[in-house]
């Protein structure tokens, strides 16, 4: 049979009914979510219970697995997932897509929730085709010959904007990587913002006033409601995301009301264009 698709709204998101992430998945049925993905951006799969060993098989389904350099994982046995276990956090983590500083960005991340809090904690999407379209004329023939570069340390070094998990000194290394501040989907062809507040330093070649200044603009455009899909989570729930075209963010509104656990694993994309 396949799967049951309801949208979220116009831009991104739709909800995955009729299926078991944690079972076997035929040929068809992992094409089928390849393809889900590709035109909705962000997939919702509510009641999925599954083991970390069930979560990076699902995730070797899509591609090979990234592991993060800076990021808690699971230990030996499961260093590809990133253990997300907070019930601190009272500043939200900023707009971001995953891992930009790597040369290749994660195509996307499939993220399965263990425990929430009874409040807050949702996470929110934002669509980079709906914010690119957005823009006039003029600004896109600014932006589409531009590169830009993204940095480790802005987050995950001394000082970095990291709120959500203690680092591990013993991996930590800094990584940059050159990106087009437009890329281009692989399987779409169609274009999309790619600078984000956690990793975007700056504008190559530009005068550090003048890249800030367009930086500042365009990490604000991004994040209008318009371009927007919220998920309240419950547990068990899992949400699987394009890296390529999306960012997202954590609500930083459930400090003090119970534990948010969760588990992600990433799947490794190819380089910007």
């Amino acid at each position: 049979m396949p799967i049951e698709l309801q949208r979220s709204n116009g831009n991104l998101g739709a909800e995955v009914r009729g299926i078991d992430l944690a079972g076997d998945l035929d040929d068809a049925t992992i094409a089928e979510i390849e393809q889900a993905l590709v035109d909705h951006l962000v997939l919702f799969f509510r009641d999925q219970p599954m083991s970390p060993a069930q979560q990076v098989a699902l995730g070797r389904r899509f591609g090979v697995l990234h592991v993060h350099p800076l990021a808690p994982n699971l230990g030996p046995e499961f260093p590809e997932i990133i253990a997300l276990d907070t019930s601190h956090v009272r500043n939200p983590v900023e707009w971001h897509s995953d891992a930009t500083f790597e040369e290749c960005p994660p195509l996307g991340s499939i993220l399965h929730a263990l425990e929430v809090p009874p409040l807050g904690g949702d996470t929110v999407w934002a669509s980079m085709y709906a914010a690119y379209d957005a823009l006039s004329e003029p600004m896109k023939s600014l932006l589409d010959p531009l590169y830009a570069i993204h940095d480790s340390s802005m987050t995950f070094g001394a000082g970095g904007r990291n709120k959500t998990f203690t680092l591990d000194p013993s991996r930590a290394s800094q990584r940059q990587a050159k990106h087009p501040v437009v890329r281009t989907h692989p399987r779409t062809g169609r274009k999309s913002l790619f600078v984000n507040y956690q990793f975007t330093s700056h504008i190559d070649g530009m005068h550090p006033d003048e890249s800030r200044a367009l930086l500042d603009f365009l990490l604000a455009h991004v994040t209008q409601a318009t371009f927007q899909v919220r998920l309240s989570w419950q547990p068990h729930t899992v949400a699987m995301w394009d890296n390529r075209c999306t960012q997202h963010y954590v609500t930083a509104d459930y400090a003090g009301t119970g534990r948010r656990a969760m588990n992600r694993v990433t799947v490794l994309g190819d380089r910007p264009v």
